[in-house]
């Protein structure tokens, strides 16, 4: 059985008496080809019909020189197949599908021919070779049977998805329908089968294409997801990307932690990363990563698979409707279209996540996926699309937040992960004042704990310190917090607060002075225009005896032992004296969480945490997004990546550790193991109800990481902890240090 472009490719020279007509086809029903009778037309083989002229000669040729194929005239009778491929952008490539004889009669399988799907069939002693997808809906005819009448002598190839027959070596549909499966040629040879297909040797251009490369322009980096059966033209632009080194495309097993990932990528760097899902389900389960990722302030892009648009509405196969469903997270939110600017949109869908800190989210249909490029269409960019946003306040905001700076006697300065790779000058400004600086839980590590004005974190999950110092200030000086209730910043203080969205200032309730500007240039301006010598209380001396005061507390609380698992003081001790100082460290939500604001002293590291939606099970999936940032980010490059989590947390994407193993993430988690959702159990017993639904049956995540591939150790006492965190600190690639711990020590 021929191909339609397969064939001879010397012209043919026909010799015809005048008015004499043939047919030219590649239907495969004469054994003459490419000539036939012309019987069938209308079945999708369209015979085309010539009549010789008067000198009654035809040259039939597929050569492509003519203007008029079939027909030239003759002059190139050498040309090669090669070249004729050459002209096309294509290559044929035989490709061994099956043993010899292994097909037996009336069996049908899918084979791979290179890039192709083909469903390969034996009928009547002979083999077939049809595309695998059915013309209608994709279904897989290699999974389909053939079936004949009771004579045995109509027999039909039936697509398993919808019934529809195909005869299994043409690929022909019954009656005069003209929905026929493609074929291709098929040889059987003394070492098997093969079948010839055709590959592009160009790449040919298409929307997803351009909508990777403006991806990259923009500063992505890398994309975190699952490729999926409505994403699949997508996904192969990235993967062009990836081999040009331009993107790496990190695979997970859940598309939730692909959003964490991204957040937590985001969040370190503060560049967004990509996370990639199908529609329906996948889409689905990006939003609780995306959500954190938007509460947080964290730039990140959201790309999902949908369903074609020729079923969309009536409710086909997975579909729903995902702008309604992302509208709430995504501060921008688009389904690119046929006629839709893709390089617009996602243009606008970076510029989006980038200048307001927020989720962008776009939606791509499967047929659009794979549309060829515009001619002449460009991959797009940040150049001339971004301004400078490093704005001074208002000069009479400036005046009046030095007057009160002047005018106090003990000012405190707070803060929040606004001010993140802005406390250069913050800490000039204290310094100036002599005022003890404190931090939002968030902001944990923005400032190090051995600073002679550091005071901690202040709120459920700070420090004894900073509550005294905010307690017995004049003055509460804020940059970049938001005010939670978990941070506790008293309403009752005068308080000036700095912050680049105006929506943040005053949020939650009045402040005396809202200052609206950049952080670092107000804190600099601030610092520039005070006197040397404000005449403000010089509160170190104090705050030095409030930290001698609290580490005499914690280390009375190293002493506590009920032989039942390990202290939280004493494990958060030995991460503070061991970790790094430039370690990244993820820290997921839990009591576990408390105890690191608490006990764990900052001396450079990076936190990141699920601050504002508190989401269980962040930690991890963030590890691997800060690991990722290190191979991406020259500023993190070689820094070690650490999480903290309880067993709930890690129980919720523990299958993410075989990524880790499977990307060679060299990182460290710590899992704080005491059976229990403790935080629950915790605050069951404030409300006053009876403990309930809070145990948990473990396994041992130590041998379960093992099992994975990578380095599992169990910690039962303290004195074994050390040797443990030294020897997972050093692996190259991921480890697990599983802590038994005491679930009322935290």
């Amino acid at each position: 059985m021929s191909d339609p472009y397969i064939a001879d490719t010397k012209p043919m020279a026909v010799e015809l008496k005048a008015g004499q007509t043939v047919w030219w086809c590649s239907c495969g029903r004469s054994k003459n080809q490419p000539f036939c009778d012309g019987s069938h037309q209308g079945t999708g083989f369209e015979p085309m019909e010539f009549t010789a002229d008067k000198d009654g000669k035809v040259f039939f040729c597929l050569c492509k020189h003519s203007r008029n194929p079939p027909l030239c005239d003759g002059s190139h009778k050498q040309i090669t197949q090669q070249q004729l491929e050459a002209q096309d952008g294509l290559k044929t490539t035989w490709y061994k599908v099956a043993e010899p004889g292994e097909l037996r009669e009336g069996e049908v399988r899918a084979v791979q021919a290179g890039t192709q799907s083909i469903a390969l069939t034996c009928h009547q002693g002979n083999i077939g070779a049809l595309d695998n997808a059915c013309p209608h809906q994709g279904g897989p005819l290699g999974e389909g049977s053939i079936e004949c009448n009771d004579g045995g002598d109509d027999c039909w190839l039936r697509c398993p998805w919808h019934g529809w027959d195909f005869h299994p070596l043409t690929g022909l549909s019954p009656g005069a329908h003209d929905d026929g499966v493609k074929t291709y040629p098929v040889e059987e040879r003394d070492d098997g089968v093969y079948v010839a297909v055709q590959e592009s040797t160009d790449h040919q251009e298409t929307v997803s294409d351009l909508v990777a490369q403006t991806m990259v322009n923009w500063g992505v980096t890398h994309v975190f997801g699952m490729v999926g059966h409505s994403n699949l033209g997508l996904a192969d632009a990235l993967r062009l990307q990836e081999e040009q080194g331009r993107l790496q495309y990190i695979g997970i097993r859940h598309e939730g932690a692909a959003a964490f990932a991204a957040s937590g990528y985001a969040k370190l760097t503060g560049k967004p990363a990509a996370c990639l899902s199908i529609a329906g389900p996948g889409a689905t389960n990006l939003l609780t990563g995306l959500w954190d990722a938007k509460v947080d302030r964290a730039p990140v892009l959201a790309l999902t698979g949908q369903v074609n648009t020729q079923v969309l509405g009536p409710g086909a196969f997975q579909e729903i409707d995902l702008a309604s469903a992302f509208a709430p997270v995504a501060r921008f939110s688009q389904t690119v279209l046929r006629d839709s600017k893709p390089v617009e949109l996602v243009n606008l869908a970076c510029k989006h996540a980038i200048v307001d800190r927020d989720v962008a989210h776009l939606i791509f249909p499967d047929e659009v996926q794979t549309l060829p490029a515009a001619d002449g269409a460009e991959a797009g960019g940040p150049a001339g699309r971004l301004g400078d946003r490093h704005m001074l306040p208002s000069v009479d905001s400036l005046g009046a937040a030095l007057q009160m700076l002047k005018d106090a006697r003990r000012p405190v300065i707070i803060v929040g992960y606004g001010a993140l790779d802005r406390m250069q000058y913050i800490l000039e400004l204290a310094d100036r004042l002599k005022a003890p600086v404190l931090t939002t839980f968030k902001a944990k590590g923005q400032v190090s704990d051995d600073h002679p004005l550091a005071a901690g974190v202040l709120g459920r999950s700070g420090t004894p310190v900073a509550s005294w110092c905010m307690n017995e200030s004049d003055l509460l000086l804020v940059f970049g917090a938001s005010f939670s209730n978990h941070t506790g910043i008293s309403a009752k203080k005068a308080i000036i607060q700095v912050d680049f969205d105006p929506m943040t200032l005053g949020k939650f309730h009045a402040v005396e002075l809202p200052v609206l500007g950049e952080i670092g240039l107000t804190a600099e301006w601030l610092w520039r225009a005070l006197p040397a010598d404000t005449g403000s209380v010089d509160q170190r001396p104090e705050l030095a005896e409030r930290w001698r005061i609290w580490r005499d507390e914690k280390a009375a609380r190293r002493q506590r032992d009920r032989g039942k698992g390990m202290n939280s003081a004493v494990l958060f001790e030995a991460l503070s004296n061991l970790l790094p100082d430039d370690a990244v460290i993820a820290v997921d939500v839990g009591n576990n969480t408390y105890s690191f604001g608490r006990y764990f002293e900052c001396r450079g590291q990076r936190v990141l945490m699920s601050g504002y939606l508190g989401s269980i099970g962040f930690g991890f999936p963030a590890a691997m997004g800060a690991w990722a940032a290190t191979q991406a980010q020259k500023e993190y490059r070689g820094r070690q990546v650490v999480s903290i989590g309880g067993d709930g947390g890690f129980g919720q994407y523990m299958a993410e550790f075989t990524t880790a193993v499977h990307y060679g993430m060299r990182l460290v988690h710590v899992l704080l193991n005491n059976a229990e959702l403790g935080k629950i159990s915790k605050e069951q017993r404030a409300g006053h109800w009876p403990v309930w639904q809070t145990a948990l049956r473990n396994p041992s995540f130590a041998a379960f990481a093992d099992a994975c591939g990578g380095l599992g150790i169990r910690v039962e006492t303290a004195d074994e902890l050390v040797d443990a965190m030294q020897r997972a600190l050093a692996c190259d690639g991921p480890a697990l240090v599983e802590v038994m711990a005491d679930v009322e020590l935290i």
